[in-house]
This record gives C-alpha cells, structure tokens and sequence, in this order.
C-alpha cells in the first residue's frame, strides 16, 4: 500500500464543546484506536484532505506528540450541509492483525463487447476486503478485455492470494449490456440487497463514539 505521513496534536479536552472550538481553528477532531488505549488528537484540515481528495487508500504514518503509529483511515463523519469532515478516526495496525478495508478499483483493457455496441456499466468502484496490511494491494485490477455484450464480472470471479472478499458473491463489478439489458441489471441487483444485507464491518478495536 502507498504509505503518508501525517502529524497530530494530543486533546486537552474532549467533547463536543472543544470540538466545535477545533473545527473553528481549522483543525479536525480525531480519535486513534485499535491498541491498547483510544487516543483523542487533532489533525490539521489541510493536511487531512490529501487523504479524502484520492481515490487511493494510504497506509499513514501519525506522528501524535512525537509518538509514533502506523494506521489506516477507518471512517470520516461529514456535515450533512456543507459536506465538511467533523470527525475521523483512525486504526492502529500491527502485523499480525488483519484489517478490513475498501480497496479501489481499477478497470483494465478495451471491452469488445463496447466496440460491438454494447454499454459498460461500472457498478462497483471500491470492493471491500479482509486481510494482513503487507498483503494489502494498492488497488484490484479488473480486466475486462473479454467482456462481451451480456457479460459481467462479479465478485466471485475475482481470486486475490491472502484476501478475502466481503461483498456478496453475486455482485457485479463491471458488465456489458445492451439498452435493454441495463434496466435488468439493475433489478437483479435491487434483488440481491433485498435477499441479504451487506458483510463487513470496522476491524478489531474499540470505537469511539463522542462525536
């Protein structure tokens, strides 16, 4: 995984009072966890929005007062309104501690089933898995050089050595339809959300709540 580098400021206090006083400051909120303790800091927001403008996921060095973690952005809260981050926490990794997170996707080749008329239908851009952070690959590569008209790929087609996949099976990540084949593809996937809601989760760790 691609690796940056961030550095926070330990809280003095904690709640929704300084919170508000930090976001004033242009700085975010923040909580640390997954190890021994949760760790309340501040990030400034220049810094942050590196990590939310990309569509790569970084493993991030966090340098709080001098200590040092090797982390992973685990969730961001956003202002309903403005779209603003109002709060972010981070896990802690160790080696032997698988992590869950949403890898991007990136879709290789020509499709002929585009040149033979069809359209190409996108319906997965970030696929969630399980595993060790060295296995972590920086993103899933999707080849699509023979997609066909009426094809697709979905994710039980998909075999990455250490990782497991925590969609459903039969969810498409990419396919080649006709006019009428795009509004099927949708109701077999309305179907599938119906027959089983989404696995998945935040990895081991406490998380906070405050915010």
């Amino acid at each position: 995984m691609k690796t940056v580098s961030l550095s926070g400021s330990l809280r003095a206090n904690v709640g929704k009072k300084d919170a508000k006083k930090q976001r004033r400051e242009g700085l975010i909120p923040s909580v640390l966890y997954g190890g021994k303790e949760q760790v309340h800091f501040a990030l400034k927001e220049l810094d942050f929005d590196r990590l939310i403008f990309s569509a790569d996921v970084y493993l991030i060095n966090l340098n709080i007062d001098g200590k040092e973690y090797q982390t992973i952005l685990q969730d961001v809260q956003y202002h309903p309104v403005t779209d603003k981050v109002l709060h972010a926490d981070f896990l802690e990794t160790t080696p032997e501690k698988p992590v869950i997170i949403k890898l991007p996707v990136h879709f290789m080749g020509d499709v002929p089933g585009v040149i033979a008329g069809g359209r190409l239908i996108k319906k997965l851009r970030k696929i969630l898995v399980k595993g060790l952070i060295e296995d972590m690959p920086d993103f899933i590569e999707i080849d699509m050089s023979e997609l066909d008209i009426g094809d697709n790929i979905t994710i039980k087609d998909l075999q990455i050595e250490k990782l497991t996949f925590l969609e459903q099976p039969r969810s498409v990540i990419v396919g080649v339809k006709t006019a009428r084949g795009i509004e099927e593809l949708e109701v077999e996937e309305e179907e599938e959300e119906e027959e089983g809601g989404e696995e998945g989760g935040t990895a081991e760790g406490e998380k906070s709540s405050e915010e």
